[in-house]
């Protein structure tokens, strides 16, 4: 069977706003977060590819690294703040971040300017994946279709 090259217009990829599967206490600074699933419109299966637009004061997500999948952020409109164990670095169009699987330093971005930005984040879809999450309460495991979430000994929210 051979595939066919699938064409998507961003803009009517359906946008998930507000949309996580994090604990409510954990998911409020991911409020203005919104995310157009591109890789899953285009029929993309071994990575996934995410058009994210962050409202000023928004988190990507709590701070965390994957034990199995590569990330990359590739920023094209706006300037968000990457927060790492280092410390921070200010991200603006056009700059790329890589995040190894399992480097050992937890990342999140935040919108600490003015105006929305906008960035793709691409990951692997490498079976077996954990994510740790070095600043709160959570882990997360990876599962078919999505993860879940517990707390770090593996008890239920």
């Amino acid at each position: 069977m051979s595939a066919k090259a699938v064409v998507v217009d961003p803009a009517k990829v359906p946008e998930q706003k507000g949309v996580s599967a994090y604990p409510p206490h954990l998911a409020e600074k991911l409020k203005g977060r919104a995310r157009r699933r591109l890789g899953d419109a285009a029929g993309v299966k071994n990575f996934g590819v995410n058009l994210t637009t962050l409202e000023p004061g928004t988190w990507s997500a709590q701070r965390h690294w994957h034990t199995r999948q590569d990330e990359l952020v590739y920023v094209l409109e706006g300037e968000l703040t990457l927060h790492t164990g280092n410390g921070t670095q200010v991200l603006t169009a056009g700059m790329v971040v890589g995040f190894p699987a399992n480097c050992g330093d937890g990342h999140r971005l935040e919108n600490t300017g003015k105006t929305i930005a906008k960035y793709l984040e691409i990951g692997d879809r490498l079976p077996g994946d954990e994510v740790v999450y070095p600043d709160v309460d959570m882990a997360a495991k990876q599962g078919m279709p999505a993860y879940s979430f517990t707390k770090k000994d593996g008890s239920a929210f």
